[in-house]
């Protein structure tokens, strides 16, 4: 509440109505805001689920004895809103550790140089190397891009193998994917442009924007297909395991998995410090304990089923991961760079009204 509010007034201009709230929201806290480097206290900004993401700073505050503060990101505007903030305030930074679970806008920020370096103690075994080379940010725990299929409406002998079956003239009407303007699915279309190239790449939005049906979020197409309203989709692990547990009629599958094919996407989370972090001593440990094996373990071990990317862990899970199928080899900052042009390409392309497939 006190972070909107904030941005509320600094957004509309300063008034008594925001400053007196505002100062007694503050004094409440004890200080939390204080820009000093041995207080007890750390803010984090947080992309990743508050059901999943809350119990792990819960745990780390239990463990270390530092307190943290915590502003989620609101569905709607999944991780755009935290970045925009965090670049808003960068003449005064409140923010000590942001925690993203789509990396295209942490890349952003660090293109605007608003992030830190740090090294932690621990470097991991990672099983998909994710980490920036100027130690401004790393990736851990993440989800995979999958076909989520209706079982009941696709035999096993025709299952679809790869995200370009999206766009392809035999399952017109049949498929679907979220708007790529947003969350992972955005991140995935700039992979996609950064590897095939930008002519590739437009041509496959164009059939699939034809072809298929859209989507608000990953959410919404794994229940579409759940319930049969479409026959496949793309999504992310972490939904397409909810319409699995809950015994929907589906099945994962782990797209291009073929010799000449690119492998699955994993998009990884990320943790990265702010430059100029009000509390850095208190984001230096929970930077360590973010990237622990310890909460690699907890969010694999969740509900959420986040899979391990930084440290290899012996457990059983519910969904493949980088050493047990082929893992696309994604080249996310190419992808961060390019992003502007593929944007510009999305927005003209998927924000028409009249969209999902045509009928002529």
């Amino acid at each position: 509440m006190i972070f909107d509010r904030w941005t509320r007034c600094r957004r509309n201009g300063w008034s008594w109505t925001c400053v007196i709230p505002l100062g007694g929201c503050l004094l409440a806290m004890g200080g939390c805001w204080r820009a000093d480097p041995q207080s007890p206290r750390v803010v984090v900004y947080v992309a990743l689920d508050r059901e999943f993401s809350e119990p792990v700073l819960q745990a780390f505050q239990e463990q270390s004895g530092v307190e943290f503060a915590a502003k989620y990101d609101i569905e709607a505007y999944k991780t755009v809103q935290l970045a925009n903030t965090i670049q808003a305030e960068r003449g005064r930074p409140r923010c000590d550790v942001f925690w993203n679970n789509e990396i295209l806008h942490t890349l952003r920020l660090e293109q605007l140089g608003l992030l830190d370096v740090y090294h932690p103690q621990s470097t991991g075994d990672a099983s998909v190397p994710c980490q920036s080379a100027a130690g401004t940010w790393y990736g851990m725990a993440g989800r995979a891009r999958v076909l989520l299929v209706n079982r009941q409406l696709v035999s096993e002998d025709s299952l679809p193998t790869s995200i370009e079956d999206l766009a392809a003239p035999q399952w017109r009407g049949k498929g679907g994917i979220a708007r790529p303007l947003f969350g992972t699915t955005a991140t995935h279309a700039a992979v996609l442009y950064a590897h095939w190239g930008e002519k590739r790449c437009q041509e496959f939005f164009r059939q699939l924007r034809e072809n298929t049906e859209l989507f608000a979020g990953n959410k919404q197409v794994a229940q579409a297909v759940a319930r049969g309203q479409i026959a496949f989709g793309v999504t992310d692990t972490d939904d397409a395991l909810i319409e699995l547990q809950s015994g929907g009629p589906v099945r994962i599958v782990y797209p291009d998995q073929g010799p000449d094919q690119m492998g699955t996407l994993f998009v990884p989370n990320t943790i990265a410090m702010i430059k100029g972090a009000p509390h850095r001593d208190a984001a230096c440990r929970l930077m360590e304990y973010l990237l622990s094996a310890a909460t690699e373990r907890q969010l694999a071990e969740g509900g959420s089923g986040q899979i391990p990317l930084r440290h290899r862990l012996e457990l059983q899970l519910p969904v493949e991961t980088p050493t047990t199928i082929k893992a696309m080899v994604a080249d996310f900052p190419k992808a961060a760079k390019v992003w502007p042009q593929a944007t510009a390409f999305l927005h003209e392309l998927f924000d028409r009204a009249d969209v999902g497939p045509t009928t002529n």
